[in-house]
């Protein structure tokens, strides 16, 4: 197979941890027989220093000739002003926009190599492997919203429509279908009228998937159950800024951020491919940085993108190998002892391939 793949670094350790994942996808070509090509684009801080935009139109062109994009992270100190007129998050939400990106995945795994890593009692994270589906362009974060300048009030609107709920709850059904059968609808339908907006959808298309066992609970029930009892989470789908708060909650479960991937997909094989930690500017270049979140975005993209489920599978094995081994990055190693490097840990993997 021939592939183009957009890499975007963006700022901080994204371009550390997105080269280690680069590197990870050409032994996986040279292994398997593939070619894969790489065009590299700004996003971003780093967009906005050399450009002006977040987004530059010269970045959404080398998206749209590639196959898939692999973003690494964006963001920083430099440009935190959450009032300034252009921020490097904005980025992120054009680029899913764009290319109609709606469903987010976030698949979370508890490694029992890295238990003692995790605030919860070792036995709470057996058997736990957990997939969000989180909507992604609509809701609270794209819904109108305005602040009266410097004055006393501001809102912003939490709208969804019946199809928008739709199209992610049926990502959600046929993702459940592969796996154990099982699907959480995350809401808060006793207060908010586009929760009950959204049960009313997901009742009605449960109906296309009588296989699949549906539950629906809501959002503060949710919290405390998965640091409670998340083995018993199989698929979750939740709004956009519901999942965006309780997949990062379930991160605990990993034992660190770093070790989270997420596709961003729509309605084609196209998506985007991006670790779920931020950009650490503390520890940019350093070699502190995990790179397991961002190698195991790749396995994605070979997954959902280019239908190399064995590919996949390969690189998703060689990472849990390597950390079988003993191999730690910073955030995972004992406190006060020795860790493996960015790079020595992407060397480990590629190794194990």
């Amino acid at each position: 197979m021939k592939a183009t793949i957009a890499t975007l670094p963006g700022d901080g350790i994204g371009p550390e941890v997105l080269e280690v994942a680069i590197n990870a996808l050409q032994k996986v070509a040279s292994k398997f027989g593939h070619e894969f090509s790489f065009n590299e684009a700004l996003i971003g801080g780093i967009a906005i220093d050399q450009t002006g935009n977040p987004l530059p139109d010269e970045t959404i062109r080398v998206c749209e000739q590639a196959d898939a994009v692999l973003l690494a992270a964006v963001g920083g100190p430099k440009w935190s002003d959450p009032t300034a007129p252009v921020r490097p998050e904005q980025g992120l939400l054009k680029i899913r926009q764009h290319f109609g990106l709606f469903a987010n995945l976030r698949p979370v795994k508890a490694y029992p190599a890295l238990a003692q890593h995790t605030p919860l009692r070792p036995d709470l994270l057996e058997n736990v492997d957990m997939l969000f589906v989180r909507e992604l362009t609509g809701g609270i974060y794209f819904g109108p919203q305005q602040e009266q300048g410097d004055g006393d009030s501001a809102y912003d609107t939490e709208l969804y429509t019946v199809p928008e709920v739709q199209r992610v709850a049926d990502v959600a059904f046929r993702a459940a279908q592969g796996r154990r059968n099982k699907l959480t609808s995350v809401d808060k339908a006793n207060v908010l009228a586009s929760m009950r907006l959204w049960r009313r959808t997901v009742t009605k298309l449960h109906e296309d998937y009588a296989d699949v066992e549906l539950d629906h609970v809501l959002v503060d029930s949710c919290a405390m159950h998965l640091l409670t009892r998340p083995a018993s989470f199989d698929v979750i789908v939740a709004s956009n800024m519901f999942g965006d708060i309780l997949s990062d909650e379930a991160s605990v479960l990993a034992g660190s951020l770093g070790m989270l991937p997420s596709a961003s997909i729509g309605a084609e094989k196209f998506g985007l491919y991006e670790p779920v930690h931020g950009s650490a500017p503390d520890i940019a270049g350093q070699g502190k940085a995990n790179p397991i979140g961002m190698i195991l975005s790749a396995a994605m993209l070979l997954r959902y993108s280019l239908g190399l489920e064995a590919e996949a599978a390969a690189l998703e094995k060689a990472v849990d190998e390597t950390l079988a081994e003993g191999a730690r990055t910073a955030d995972i190693a004992p406190r006060g002892g020795s860790y493996t490097s960015t790079t020595e840990f992407g060397e480990n993997v590629i190794n194990r391939l």
